[in-house]
């Protein structure tokens, strides 16, 4: 019987119940959605040489047998994506945003295909893989309309009106090189790219190999939608040996992961002088005020918090609550955590689903085990649930967290959330500005004004007033990214698309050049200038 087959199962952890959802009667497995076929079609024109492979982290299992890409196959995309790339580029924006909107569409028609990969490589809940298809359809509906007019000509006026003629265009940079992460394997990877594409760049992307067969959907289903098939190019292979040479050829670079590496990444941009953005970690911080609606704060704390199992750049993993509605929260995130289903079943009903690796299991147990030992209490979870799967556990609340805890400080990237209790406002904007990240924050109260003025204060990229995340990064017409070691640069708006391209300046003078004529000579030419910039500056010209 596979794990997804299996009857439902209880557990009762050290605090509560926590229930596994049942797998529908004939539920798919692995075996249905990753066929040798479906292998074949999606790995397509990919550049490798070697092998690789990718597991499901439901159960530890093989998916599927991929080509691995050595430091000249990134070459060889990198080759093939520069010679597709003019002619994209000379294609009209309109034109290259109507692939977009066929993308979109294409994406909501068939997103059942892509909901099974998502799980299976991930090994999250489907309603959290959902999210994914949501981001892109929203992403792709605005580049799709809104591209040619961020990507328009526009006049200035010139150091002399009307005499010179001042003209912005914009410019693809060439070939930009993506480097995906693992949590979000749709979002992350071709959502990133559409802003790309539409700007007229080709891409050659590195998602992670455990993660690719999401990623190569999307990229076939870009080519379905009208996308030239040379102008998206992917390589795998792993991190340390293709990541560096995606960016030694790039130019410019996408990446979202860690702090750590992007550092690195953005060092070997540095030195060839090529742009980057980057979305890195975060350590973000929930805040609920003395007026808050309590009822309300603990269920979006359990969306903020347990989300794609907190393997989310943007989820919570700190809870600063007003001492005067602590307990009351408390008493009411706890019941509803504890609540919560776990299942791998690739259809919707499960609350949450699974770790994706080893790694981030050991690091959410070394989290609240040492939190534990130093004298965090344990409110709800804090179990390892391999009576689901190898890399289930249970999203855990810990209360009583003190420095020199390490889920104080460091990023668990996991189901794991910290309660702390506060009675000034103004000392718990400091308490969540302390870390180095900036990425996400969250307010919550009955007052928007009050929301609004703490929010100005708190020192991320993003705030949610009355809701964990979504809000701000499903508001794709506005910025989205990080401060301090949150990261470089933004996605989404008109940051988003301008980031991929090269600004240049057009100027034409007419009638009279801007040097000494009319027989002045260099004293009366300076003299005049001098005369002008003052009678401009009169008029209030800028």
């Amino acid at each position: 019987m596979t794990d997804s087959q299996a009857p439902a199962a209880q557990h009762t952890g050290a605090l509560g119940t926590n229930p596994t959802a049942a797998a529908p009667a004939g539920a798919r497995t692995a075996a249905d959605v990753v066929t040798p076929e479906v292998v074949a079609q999606l790995t397509r024109g990919v550049v490798g040489s070697g092998r690789t492979a990718n597991h499901t982290p439901f159960t530890g299992e093989k998916l599927a047998d991929l080509p691995e890409s050595t430091p000249e196959d990134v070459a060889e995309a990198f080759a093939r994506a520069r010679a597709a790339q003019p002619a994209w580029a000379a294609t009209s924006p309109r034109a290259r945003a109507a692939v977009l909107l066929r993308f979109h569409d294409l994406v909501l028609e068939r997103q059942a295909e892509v909901l099974d990969l998502i799980q299976l490589e991930t090994g999250k809940a489907r309603l959290h893989a959902h999210e994914e298809v949501l981001a892109v359809a929203v992403a792709a509906r605005h580049y799709g309309r809104k591209a040619p007019s961020y990507l328009r000509p526009r006049r200035h006026t010139g150091v002399v009106p009307v005499l010179t003629k001042t003209t912005e265009l914009r410019q693809p940079r060439g070939v930009v090189g993506q480097i995906a992460p693992w949590n979000y394997p749709l979002e992350l990877s071709v959502g990133d790219a559409l802003p790309a594409f539409v700007s007229g760049n080709a891409v050659v992307m590195k998602p992670d190999t455990e993660t690719a067969l999401t990623a190569l959907w999307a990229r076939d289903l870009l080519i379905e939608a009208g996308l030239p098939a040379g102008v998206f190019q992917v390589v795998l292979g792993d991190g340390p040996v293709v990541g560096p040479e995606v960016v030694r050829h790039a130019d410019y670079v996408s990446f979202t992961g860690s702090t750590r590496t992007g550092r690195e990444v953005a060092q070997g941009a540095a030195a060839r002088l090529v742009g980057v953005s980057l979305e890195l970690g975060g350590k973000n911080a929930m805040l609920v005020l003395h007026d808050a609606d309590i009822d309300k704060a603990a269920a979006g704390a359990v969306r903020a918090c347990f989300s794609s199992a907190g393997q989310l750049c943007i989820s919570i993993e700190r809870l600063y609550v007003h001492e005067s509605v602590a307990d009351a929260f408390l008493e009411r995130f706890a019941a509803r955590t504890k609540a919560m289903r776990l299942g791998s079943a690739l259809a919707y009903g499960a609350d949450m689903g699974s770790l994706v690796g080893e790694r981030q299991l050991e690091t959410v147990k070394r989290h609240v085990e040492e939190a534990v030992a130093k004298g965090a209490t344990l409110v709800a979870g804090g179990v390892h649930r391999t009576d689901i799967g190898p890399l289930f556990y249970e999203p855990t609340i810990l209360d009583g967290v003190e420095s020199p805890m390490s889920v104080c400080t460091e990023e668990t990237f996991g189901p794991v959330v910290s309660v702390y209790r506060f009675q000034d406002e103004d000392d718990v904007v400091e308490q969540a500005n302390a870390t180095p990240y900036g990425l996400n924050s969250s307010v919550w109260t009955k007052d928007g004004r009050r929301g609004h003025a703490v929010a100005a204060r708190l020192r991320t990229g993003t705030v949610n007033i009355n809701e964990g995340y979504a809000p701000a990064y499903g508001s794709v017409q506005s910025p989205m990214g990080g401060m301090k070691d949150s990261g470089l640069s933004r996605r989404h708006g008109s940051e988003g698309i301008l980031k991929y391209t090269e600004a240049q300046t057009v100027a034409q003078q007419r009638l009279i050049p801007l040097a000494p004529s009319f027989g002045m000579d260099d004293e009366k030419y300076a003299a005049f200038m001098s005369t002008s910039l003052k009678v401009m500056k009169a008029l209030r010209l800028r």
